[in-house]
């Protein structure tokens, strides 16, 4: 899959057409892959690439700055895009001047003109455009003059709810792992570079590895049971701590995780923790020797879970 920063590299890359969808795609859950499915499927009838566009960051990140929640990375969202069969995927920086553009500029200067758009597949919540002004009725309109196919592909719903990114980051945040599991057709997991810390972790006799995570906000706060991947050929478990470590005097959002029966230098390497369980909430203790013996109720905890 060939990834496309900005729409000055795309060139003529996509001169004889291209078969288009465009979204946020946080999560790539079984409603993106729906409509992913279906664009695979008609750029392989008319023989044209499949064409994923996406924004950077999301729009409702732009406008909510650093209070906005996210179910996947940037690099995660483009590794699960690729795992659906896309050929290409065109990255867009979301800024004040895209967020002008008006839904006929972007159809005209973007879709037609850039992309060379052959057919397009939205979801059934898409809009686009200043003020959110575009609609699928007009991409109908559009679609004639331009000449272009379009569809709308309904909403997939499992149990009569519709599977949406933002259900899943409210099943998250209220620690119902089965259900965000269920929309997004796998175990909820975030893929992180080791990073060197303040070692807090190894003077409480318990090292952790810390976890760059390259996004805005996940939606995950406690203590958590978790597997990690990518350090042996099977999942090894750890207990993870995500928050701001109140009883050390934590002053930023950290991301920790002790592996069980692991001790090896691993800084730099990527892995990838998979959320079992949520422990229990983080808190202040009174003392590091309360911590401690926190820490250790919580490991015997998740002893009798594993």
């Amino acid at each position: 899959m060939q990834l496309i920063r900005g729409l000055h590299n795309l060139k003529s890359t996509l001169v004889s057409g291209s078969v288009v969808t465009i979204g946020n795609y946080d999560g790539v859950h079984l409603g993106h892959r729906k409509i992913l499915n279906f664009v695979k499927e008609k750029s392989i009838a008319l023989n044209l690439p499949s064409v994923v566009v996406i924004f950077e960051p999301q729009p409702e990140e732009f406008f909510a700055q650093d209070q906005a929640l996210r179910l996947t990375s940037l690099r995660e969202k483009i590794f699960g895009l690729s795992q659906c069969g896309m050929d290409k995927v065109v990255l867009l920086p979301f800024n004040r001047h895209f967020a002008t553009i008006s839904a006929m500029s972007f159809v005209a200067e973007v879709l037609i003109c850039l992309l060379h758009v052959k057919y397009l597949v939205v979801g059934d919540d898409f809009v686009f455009g200043h003020r959110r002004e575009g609609g699928f009725s007009l991409l109908e309109r559009e679609a004639v003059a331009g000449g272009f196919g379009v569809t709308q592909i309904p909403s997939f719903k499992i149990d009569g709810v519709r599977v949406s990114s933002s259900l899943i980051r409210a099943a998250l945040l209220s620690d119902n792992f089965d259900l965000a599991a269920k929309f997004l057709g796998r175990p909820y997991s975030v893929n992180g570079r080791v990073i060197h810390g303040e070692h807090r972790g190894r003077d409480l006799g318990f090292p952790t590895a810390n976890i760059h995570l390259n996004r805005p906000e996940l939606p995950l706060t406690g203590v958590y049971l978790v597997k990690v991947f990518g350090l042996k050929p099977s999942p090894l478990f750890g207990l993870a701590n995500i928050g701001f470590r109140p009883t050390v005097s934590g002053k930023q959002k950290s991301f920790e995780v002790y592996i069980f029966e692991f001790n090896a230098n691993i800084y730099g390497k990527r892995i990838t923790v998979e959320f079992c369980k949520k422990i229990r909430d983080e808190k202040k203790f009174e003392s590091v020797t309360e911590l401690q013996a926190q820490i250790k109720k919580d490991l015997e905890m998740v002893g009798a879970l594993i």
